[in-house]
């Protein structure tokens, strides 16, 4: 996944064609660890959406600005809005379930 700042956050999330999912996480936080294998799941499995990271520690402006009070959080961007957010560490299903209107059915694992 792609680190975002603070600097490239309006162009690489609020200004992109695609829906773009922002993990805000830091690296002392240990529930932020267990999300990142299955965003990353979820980022293969969905190409049509872009999936970031965000370290709020280091770039604390965008976390800031969108109401980021507790980590993991997990928000999906789409046509330059904050569209939905996942708060905390949740299985996969639950992701999808929030984020089904940007993300396309995914096959089947082989």
């Amino acid at each position: 996944m792609q680190e975002l700042t603070d600097e490239n956050f309006e162009d690489r999330v609020l200004r992109s064609e695609r829906p773009v999912v922002v993990d805000f996480w830091a690296p002392w936080c240990g529930p932020c660890k267990a999300v990142e294998p299955v965003l990353a799941d979820l980022a293969a499995a969905h190409e049509e959406v872009h999936f970031a990271k965000m370290n709020i520690d280091e770039h604390p402006l965008a976390a800031s600005r969108f109401g980021v009070l507790a980590i993991p959080t997990a928000i999906l961007f789409a046509d330059g809005q904050a569209q939905e957010t996942v708060v905390g560490a949740r299985a996969r299903s639950h992701y999808e379930q929030a984020w089904a209107p940007w993300l396309s059915p995914a096959a089947e694992p082989a």
